[in-house]
């Protein structure tokens, strides 16, 4: 079963976390969210998230992916966090799944990662940061290991799309019918 860390910081896009937590969990695939500090995280419109375990726990294991959450100051707190930046660093040079939403693709960018890859983020995050990545403005981004959107709105198309990464087509089909999307 393939394993994804999704950290919450202070700050945190609710809908973007919780949608993604919640379809990864869905299609099988085993999420453990992680708090930068200890104790419950205040996400960015007030809703208070309970992390599985701190982030200095979180990283005694190994990850097929992580999944970095949007909203401001949540995506600042990624981006200026060390373990954060490290970690990224570490799953990409072993060849791991990166996934970033909404603003939070500016800590693949602070960690040095989207040199000559498509991406997106949410508008005025990566399109004003200076570097030779390559912007789109489509919803959902897959460039090799790295995986970006847009924001809420794009959250499920986003969390479907890193199922169907880790689990395949038929499982993110599977997962897809019964959320009764429009077509």
């Amino acid at each position: 079963m393939a394993g994804v860390l999704i950290p919450l910081a202070h700050g945190c896009e609710e809908i973007e976390a919780v949608t993604v937590i919640d379809i990864l969990r869905r299609a099988g695939i085993e999420v453990i969210t992680a708090g930068l500090t200890d104790g419950p995280v205040r996400a960015s419109r007030g809703t208070v998230l309970v992390p599985d375990a701190t982030l200095d726990a979180a990283l005694n294991h190994d990850y097929d992916m992580i999944v970095l959450p949007g909203g401001m100051p949540g995506s600042e707190h990624l981006q200026n966090d060390s373990r954060i930046i490290a970690l990224l660093q570490r799953m990409a040079s072993a060849g791991k799944y990166l996934a970033a939403i909404c603003a939070a693709p500016m800590a693949l960018h602070a960690a040095g990662l989207l040199q000559d890859k498509h991406a997106t983020s949410f508008p005025g995050v990566l399109d004003r940061l200076p570097g030779s990545h390559l912007y789109l403005n489509d919803a959902v981004v897959v460039d090799g290991k790295i995986v970006t959107s847009r924001g809420p709105g794009t959250a499920m198309d986003f969390a479907l799309t890193l199922v169907e990464l880790l689990a395949g087509p038929a499982r993110r089909k599977a997962v897809e019918e019964p959320l009764q999307r429009p077509a």
